[in-house]
């Protein structure tokens, strides 16, 4: 299976549904104007393999975004989010390969091996016109704020999932009624033992583990969703356009997988085979899409308007396999929390860790206390379904849609230059007012929806 090389002028990718036109980039990243090849400066202690990195991007996004889709069908109709589902899925795939082939020129221009996020969006502003250079730091920290929201976002609600699960489990074999908060709690111990492994490579046989167990609770909620399903006339089409921004912030949610992106691909023994066609990053998009997809539009019309923020929550607690579901997912689900801290970390210490004597107490400090806040956050905010919408909504539009947007016109100022009729500044105009609209309206009615539960 031949992959895309950066360096090739003649590759270009085939037309499917989440395959993304790359031709336009390899035009300009050829040897003779760059000599500089990055990948071959990157010295790793633990590589990853296309596998493990498939592995690893696959459960960064296999979270409880695919089990909160039903609800973000119900806020959008069962036409309507089908095909919006796959709509923005393809602009978060194509957004994503902006960051990752943007960083790929910066490296080249700058002759540095590796890039972030946060640095990417620095040295952006720097290529792009002489008025904007004052605001590459400002940029770079707004990168890392909303990336940090974001993830750390995700592990809180990733807590309230797995609290919830437990609660609905044990309290029907034991009786006894402790409050949600108290599960939270109880999972701290784990939690902190959990994510003090500090390689990426070492976390590929809990990725496995946690892709295997949530995949066996996605089929069996396949079950009880394909079983005595209602008539389809009973569900709307369209919900209503006062409901699109929360499906809007749950999608978005639910698809971006960006804040590991960066890391993965830093990360692999082969980092060429990121993008392309096909590419680690599109067949990873494409098999999430298509799960996402499915399980909204089926999950929505089996449970109609009594649909909970996470499909599990419908499924009979008093049934065998229903409680096994439950637990799986849970299990698959606080796994998935090492790797997305992982990312967290990333950003945090990677530039920070030459300053102290003794980097690693001070990093496993850090850890504790990063985990210890996303527990606090997780108890004195336990509602799953608004929390999710903002976190899509807020983070993910500024990382996923706005900034991408802004950094190819950037870095794509000087040269080569914007295309004839400057299409590519259109293009990129018409995403960042996407993610604008998408950041005002689903973080305001998501906040209203928080205080409606509150």
């Amino acid at each position: 299976m031949k992959h895309l090389e950066l360096n090739d002028p003649a590759s270009q990718t085939t037309s499917t549904t989440l395959l993304v036109e790359t031709k336009s980039y390899a035009d300009f990243t050829n040897e003779e104007t760059f000599p500089y090849d990055p990948y071959k400066h990157r010295r790793l202690s633990h590589p990853t393999s296309d596998f493990e990195t498939l592995v690893h991007l696959l459960k960064a996004s296999l979270g409880t975004g695919i089990l909160a889709m039903p609800m973000a069908f119900m806020n959008a109709g069962l036409g309507f989010g089908l095909v919006a589902t796959f709509v923005i899925g393809y602009i978060c795939t194509y957004c994503i390969q902006i960051w990752v082939k943007c960083g790929h020129i910066l490296c080249q221009r700058k002759k540095i091996p590796t890039v972030g996020f946060s640095k990417i969006a620095e040295l952006a502003f720097l290529e792009g016109p002489e008025s904007l250079k004052k605001y590459s730091s400002m940029a770079s920290v707004t990168i890392n704020i909303a990336l940090l929201t974001e993830m750390l976002g995700c592990c809180c609600a990733y807590n309230v999932f797995v609290a919830k699960s437990l609660k609905q489990v044990f309290e029907f074999y034991y009786e006894f009624n402790w409050d949600l908060r108290m599960y939270i709690i109880f999972l701290l111990p784990f939690l902190i033992i959990l994510n003090l492994i500090r390689s990426l490579k070492y976390l590929t046989p809990f990725s496995m583990i946690s892709n295997i167990l949530f995949m066996l609770g996605v089929t069996i909620s396949y079950y009880y969703i394909f079983d005595d399903l209602p008539p389809i006339s009973e569900r709307p089409m369209f919900s209503s356009i006062s409901n699109l921004p929360i499906f809007f912030g749950t999608t978005i949610f639910a698809l971006e997988g960006v804040g590991v992106v960066m890391p993965l691909e830093n990360n692999m023994k082969n980092p060429k085979h990121f993008t392309g066609c096909p590419g680690v990053l599109n067949v990873g998009m494409v098999i999430l899409v298509t799960l996402y997809a499915v399980t909204g539009f089926f999950g929505y019309w089996k449970y109609g308007s009594k649909t909970e923020a996470s499909i599990t929550l419908n499924l009979p607690v008093d049934k065998l396999l229903g409680q096994v579901l439950k637990i799986t997912v849970a299990i698959g689900i606080f796994l998935t929390y090492a790797l997305l801290f992982y990312a967290s970390m990333d950003i945090i210490w990677k530039n920070q860790q030459h300053k102290f004597k003794r980097p690693f107490l001070v990093e496993y400090a850090i850890r504790i206390f990063l985990i210890l806040s996303t527990v606090a956050i997780a108890v004195l905010f336990p509602n799953l379904g608004p929390f999710l919408s903002l976190i899509g909504a807020f983070s993910l539009s500024i990382v996923g849609l706005i900034f991408p947007a802004i950094m190819e016109i950037l870095v794509f100022w000087q040269s080569p230059g914007f295309g004839r009729y400057n299409w590519r500044i259109y293009k990129n105009i018409t995403i960042a007012v996407f993610g604008i609209i998408g950041l005002l309206t689903g973080t305001m009615m998501s906040i209203q929806e928080f205080m409606k539960v509150e």
